[in-house]
């Protein structure tokens, strides 16, 4: 065991520097593309407005704050493995939604 090792309440060794590393990824890159992700998927299930573009412009206007709420989910959960697993989640639903309707309008 080195010195840059840490040794849990639970027994469990952790490294903080690998611990920071995996959390930044997660907060950056993978939570602007989860939120890319639930922007293209959202216009699939928004309701069309009166002049049939509110499905296309709400998911476009609300980026910002879909992406700085899993951005401070990512850096707020105490569990580094279930903020990975949510966003994950987060991913692979628009993911399929996306994949399932392009599928069916080829």
């Amino acid at each position: 065991m080195t010195t840059a090792d840490h040794i849990t309440a639970a027994g469990i060794r952790q490294r903080p520097r690998l611990r920071a590393w995996t959390r930044g990824v997660l907060a950056g890159p993978l939570a602007f593309v989860a939120s890319s992700i639930l922007m293209a998927g959202a216009a699939l299930y928004l309701p069309e407005g009166a002049a049939g573009i509110d499905n296309l412009v709400f998911p476009v206007v609300l980026f910002p704050l879909i992406w700085a709420v899993l951005f401070l989910y990512a850096l707020l959960d105490r569990r580094l493995l279930r903020a990975y697993v949510v966003i994950g989640l987060v991913l692979a639903s628009h993911g399929g939604l996306i994949a399932a309707h392009l599928g069916s309008v080829a």
